[in-house]
């Protein structure tokens, strides 16, 4: 059973061909044609964590595939009550066709898949939020900036931080992450990702000093410094990411014709300053469509190869 839990499952190939279906999807989209591959097919969509896109770009993209959408808040399930991830992932499974959990430890997932009788998808966890990265590069391939480009991330070292290690490690470009002391990115997936980089040849680079990473840079992103569950720490994040604000002053470091990219909410004045954002580099609204192209890409995908 093939599942999209990380990018590091899969190969360049694979990752390239969820892309291709997601742009030509979208193209014909735009035609107003739609695909009737998912008829009659309904994704249960599991929300332990809230969310405006993962909700809106799922719901729509199952509806214009042609299937059913059935959420499901953390109200709405026996996880929430105690129920053990396997009970839970038997009996869904036995009812729907596709599974999109959206959680908090990423062995949540891992644990549900095991047990899931159809594709599980990661609508994101703690770990990794791979479906907002194909949404990225899918910005990338449209605004031409696929073609060996230079990327930055600039913030903590989270999920998002995670997932830009595991795309770059696969597609084989350069990624240069700044964090704080102390925020920097996991060592363990560090190392899968150096491994990875070691046959595509990706160039990965970390450090604590914002203008090192986004110097002469094709693609500027970020992050919000507080995630769900961390707004007891707010004052003390806010402290400690003094400097690494994309502002218009570090944007001019970077490429003249550089885009930036935040996969929102965003928090101005905070990680982005409302100039950068509603500045002629910044494509955040494309690629914050593109969640609903890309996701149609992997729900496809999916049906095709399992």
């Amino acid at each position: 059973m093939r599942h999209f839990l990380t990018l590091a499952d899969f190969n360049k190939k694979e990752i390239l061909d969820i892309l291709k279906i997601a742009k030509s999807l979208k193209e014909n989209t735009k035609k107003g044609v739609f695909s009737t591959e998912m008829q009659n097919k309904t994704l249960a969509m599991i929300f332990e964590k809230n969310s405006t896109r993962t909700r809106v770009s799922f719901e729509v993209g199952i509806k214009q595939l042609g299937g059913n959408a059935l959420f499901l808040s953390n109200n709405d399930t026996q996880l929430s009550r105690g129920e053990p991830i396997m009970d839970t992932a038997r009996v869904i499974s036995s009812m729907v066709d596709m599974i999109m959990l959206r959680t908090f430890e990423h062995s949540r997932l891992e644990e549900f898949a095991k047990y899931s009788k159809v594709p599980v998808i990661n609508g994101l966890s703690d770990s990794y939020h791979p479906m907002q990265l194909l949404a990225d590069y899918l910005t990338m391939q449209e605004c031409n900036k696929d073609k060996n480009p230079i990327v930055c991330y600039i913030g903590d070292g989270n999920n998002m931080a995670h997932s830009w290690l595991m795309l770059a490690s696969k597609l084989g470009f350069e990624l240069r992450i700044a964090s704080p002391k102390n925020y920097e990115v996991d060592s363990n997936i560090l190392a899968k990702a150096q491994e990875f980089a070691q046959d595509s040849g990706a160039k990965l680079i970390l450090t604590n000093d914002p203008k090192e990473a986004i110097k002469d840079c094709d693609v500027i992103n970020t992050d919000t410094w507080i995630s769900m569950g961390q707004e007891n720490e707010k004052e003390k994040r806010i402290k400690d990411f003094k400097g690494f604000c994309i502002d218009e002053s570090l944007m001019q470091h970077a490429k003249q014709d550089s885009i930036f990219l935040h996969c929102l909410p965003a928090y101005r004045g905070y990680e982005v300053s409302t100039e950068v954002i509603e500045g002629s580099n910044s494509r955040v609204f494309l690629e914050a469509e593109n969640r609903l192209h890309a996701q149609k890409g992997v729900i496809i995908w999916l049906h095709q190869n399992n």
